[in-house]
């Protein structure tokens, strides 16, 4: 089975989330831990398809009908 692409958009909305309950203040230092832990996967993630996007454009973008660059194989 293809491994799924992540989605930006969830990523970034539990990423939001795991800091909003560790601002509380109301976590343990173990639960605390475990969603930073978390967090850093999900910004990992979240920086990863940022910069595939940015390589997705940077591959698209013409000037006179040439690329102007093509360093990118996304896997797709």
């Amino acid at each position: 089975m293809a491994k799924k692409k992540p989605d930006f958009e969830k990523a970034l909305t539990e990423l939001e989330s795991l800091v909003d309950d560790m601002e509380q203040g109301k976590l343990s230092l173990e639960d605390s831990l475990k969603r930073f832990e978390k967090g850093i996967a999900l910004s990992t993630e979240c920086q990863q398809a940022l910069q595939n996007a940015e390589l997705k454009i940077k591959e698209l973008v013409e000037q006179n009908g040439k690329l102007l660059e093509q360093d990118i194989n996304l896997d797709d």
